[in-house]
């Protein structure tokens, strides 16, 4: 994680003393974000990436893109023989490559991680398995705000009816509260014996569950309660119990465990809760498709359009080497918010979980536009 930014627009002590103007390209007919079309020459690490595998994983993913108007002219082209053959002739030949950048010109910003975890559980609730997992409930309403014509909003808002009145969703506190045997509304799916993991698969989104009889089933996203995300990590570091450097999945996970009785308060201050639904696939993300681990990431689609190759550019949370990789926007998350920002999925099993758990880096990220995109039509963006 690079932790100085950078500016491509000009140097820091111009910013502060005297300010700078700059050319910046925006693309409103797919984003909200700011960009700066470069060279492919200047994307340091594409020629050198396994393009054959980036190939791959956006063919799999046309599956679900391609019903992007978009994205059908490249998602056709990506199997004809000769860019089989020659991957990168395909990205070269069809896309443009442009940087993502802040509102201030930044070109940094959170690359995070997530993985799909693994929980015990069974279909009948016990003294060992007590936590619901929950179905999405017959009485949430979800109303696309898009679709109605008086209203200038793309948001999603969630809540349920009460007196012909659409109000909020219950928070996670009051969820929790409620006995599944007492309220038509709520079907568990099966139960799981860890309220903390439970916690984590619904921050994943999506896992497995092996049951007592050895059998798996594979849990994804169905739906949200409508409350807003919010990171618990973040209350553990104001109540110093756990310095900010130090903070990740594992160190969280840990404090919770060796403090019981604060559990259900720290977690009930992240008043989202998510439903899901049981499912044929393994990890599954918004695009519909299954996740790569590696290939895959979460992105804010008001930024960055889902079935979009994007280069990622940041470094291992481990190792600290380079991670340099063509990936393809296949999901979006709650907490995945902002111009300069993704979640990348790193598999199934123990090493992703840690790669996960500790993925807080700084990097760049480049958005491949498809060149039969109109980009005509330049901003300037002063900053003082």
């Amino acid at each position: 994680m690079c932790i100085l930014k950078k500016s491509v627009l000009c140097s820091i002590s111009l910013f502060i003393f005297i300010g700078c103007s700059s050319k910046i390209e925006q693309k409103p007919n797919i984003s909200k974000a700011n960009f700066q079309k470069i060279l492919w020459k200047d994307l340091d690490g594409f020629k050198s990436d396994d393009l054959g595998t980036a190939l791959e994983v956006f063919q799999k993913d046309c599956q679900s893109s391609s019903r992007y108007k978009n994205l059908t002219d490249v998602c056709t082209k990506a199997s004809e023989p000769q860019y089989l053959q020659n991957p990168s002739s395909f990205f070269i030949q069809n896309f443009n490559p442009y940087q993502l950048l802040s509102d201030d010109g930044d070109t940094t910003g959170m690359i995070t991680g997530y993985y799909e975890p693994l929980l015990q559980g069974s279909y009948t609730q016990t003294k060992r398995f007590q936590y619901p997992v929950y179905e999405v409930p017959s009485n949430l309403i979800t109303i696309n705000l898009k679709k109605f014509a008086t209203i200038d909003s793309n948001s999603i808002v969630r809540g349920k009816l009460y007196n012909n009145t659409i109000i909020p969703y219950q928070t996670r506190e009051e969820i929790e509260s409620i006995n599944h045997k007492d309220n038509t509304n709520l079907t568990p799916i099966c139960f799981v014996d860890n309220k903390i993991d439970l916690f984590f698969l619904q921050i994943q989104g999506s896992g497995k569950i092996q049951l007592t009889d050895g059998s798996f089933i594979n849990i994804g996203y169905g739906e949200q309660n409508g409350h807003s995300y919010y990171a618990i990590g973040k209350k553990l570091i104001e109540m110093g119990v756990i310095q900010r450097e130090d903070i990740s999945l594992q160190s969280i996970k840990k404090w919770l465990e060796e403090h019981p009785d604060t559990i259900d308060e720290i977690l009930n201050f992240n008043k989202s809760y998510v439903f899901f639904k049981q499912s044929t696939q393994t990890a599954t993300g918004s695009l519909g498709t299954e996740l790569t681990a590696n290939r895959n990431i979460a992105v804010d689609r008001k930024n960055i359009p889902l079935g979009f190759p994007v280069f990622i550019n940041t470094t291992n949370p481990i190792t600290k080497q380079p991670i340099k990789k063509l990936m393809v926007a296949a999901d979006t998350g709650g907490a995945i918010k902002g111009k300069i920002r993704a979640d990348l999925f790193f598999g199934y099993g123990e090493a992703a979980a840690q790669l996960a758990g500790k993925m807080k880096q700084q990097g760049e990220l480049f958005l491949l536009i498809p060149n039969t995109i109109n980009t005509q039509g330049v901003k300037y963006a002063h900053y003082q």
